[in-house]
């Protein structure tokens, strides 16, 4: 049985990135493509670990973090990549948390002084 496989104009497809992205991501050792004279073919594991790089970029780790997880599984293993995943997550989760709180006064300091600015353009500026 033959191994599925994408070209390399599949991948940017598929995943919906740059072939300039989906460059960088294999000079930074990413992804590991078989080559085939000048063309590339991403297997399985490829489109696997990018489906987990997008992911990991979509939840604010850095192309670092997330090339240094990917390698625990090379080196350790599948538990020793689930338990730092548990801990990169409860890391991040504190962060967007963080943010999160900051942007809801952030909203809401606008908020109020857009009302006010409504307010004073509707009823006309006040006596002086």
């Amino acid at each position: 049985m033959t191994e599925h496989r994408l070209s390399f104009k599949e991948m940017c497809a598929r995943f919906e990135v740059t072939p300039r992205t989906l460059r960088y991501y294999e000079y930074i050792e990413l992804l590991q493509p078989e080559k085939e004279g000048r063309a590339r073919f991403y297997s399985a594991r490829d489109i696997a670990r990018m489906t987990l790089i997008l992911r990991g970029r979509r939840w604010g780790f850095s192309l670092e973090e997330i090339r240094q997880w990917l390698l625990i599984y090379d080196k350790q293993g599948n538990a020793a990549q689930m338990a730092e995943w548990v801990r990169l997550a409860d890391r991040q989760l504190s962060t967007l948390k963080a943010e999160q709180a900051q942007l809801a006064c952030t909203i809401a300091e606008l908020e109020d002084t857009r009302n006010k600015v409504a307010t004073i353009v509707e009823d006309g500026p006040p006596d002086t």
